[in-house]
């Protein structure tokens, strides 16, 4: 899973899909190939069976931006208004005005809105296995016929240090959207430190992360948004070519830790 910050400190990360795959801005590779004078890369970013697309706010040396209007990006029909994320308010901008896009018109699409705010993050496409950018950006499997499911997580670290404002309105803005691409609302599972929903601890992603992909068959759509922290840990096994780990971080992270990726 994906998450957005400078080296070696938190700070806003949004994601879009669940995915572990690293695809740097340079082009594309499989998961299992390796560059002349590179070493093999580790089991762990070997191609996995399903089909993975990842949207991440920005570049791994970069912050996604925590707005205080998402009005001064866009108008949006879907969420609450007010503070939001820029990646996740860019994107919805564009897919409420394109709304089944090439993959590739949506980044580029993203990016022109980002700019003209004077945004300087760049935001990212992963993948599982090797992507056409031509293909229509959809949050279902185009073949139909399968089941739905979606866990949105939003932390804004209420009375902590790095509070942010906009991660619960990225949420439900999300949720509403995702709502209009045929997911079930019963299958959504929220995770918030709004005082309501279930919290978004360390444990309780886990078990989201578990309660998401239980049972999926072929065919089956699964959703998967973050809006929080994330930060890098020094890697502990190997697998990152840069030598860090990329992390979520939850709501308890002070006492559980964090999810490295």
């Amino acid at each position: 899973f994906a998450a957005n910050h400078p080296r070696r400190s938190a700070a806003r990360g949004e994601a879009r899909m669940a995915g572990k795959t690293q695809t740097r801005d340079a082009g594309w590779r499989k998961d299992n190939a390796t560059a002349p004078g590179q070493k093999p890369q580790h089991p762990q970013q070997q191609e996995v069976p399903a089909d993975v697309l990842l949207i991440s706010g920005c570049s791994d040396q970069q912050t996604s931006a925590d707005v205080y209007d998402v009005s001064n990006i866009g108008r949006l029909e879907c969420g609450p208004g007010g503070a939001g994320g820029a990646c996740t308010t860019s994107m919805l901008v564009c897919l409420e005005k394109t709304p089944a896009p090439p993959m590739i018109d949506l980044l580029v699409e993203m990016r022109k809105v980002l700019r003209e705010k004077r945004y300087s993050q760049i935001p990212q496409l992963s993948g599982s296995k090797d992507v056409d950018l031509k293909t229509p950006f959809r949050v279902r499997n185009e073949r139909g016929g399968g089941g739905t499911r979606a866990l949105f997580i939003g932390i804004n670290y209420v009375g902590q240090s790095g509070e942010l404002r906009g991660c619960h309105n990225d949420v439900a803005a999300m949720k509403q959207y995702i709502a209009t691409q045929g997911y079930a609302q019963e299958e959504m599972k929220v995770l918030m430190d709004d005082g309501r929903s279930e919290r978004p601890t360390l444990a309780n992603i886990l078990a989201g992360f578990r309660w998401l992909v239980r049972g999926a068959r072929e065919g089956d759509s699964l959703f998967f948004h973050y809006s929080g922290h994330g930060a890098q840990l020094p890697d502990d096994n190997g697998d990152e070519a840069d030598g860090y780990d990329e992390t979520l971080v939850p709501v308890d992270y002070k006492t559980a830790g964090q999810i490295r990726d």
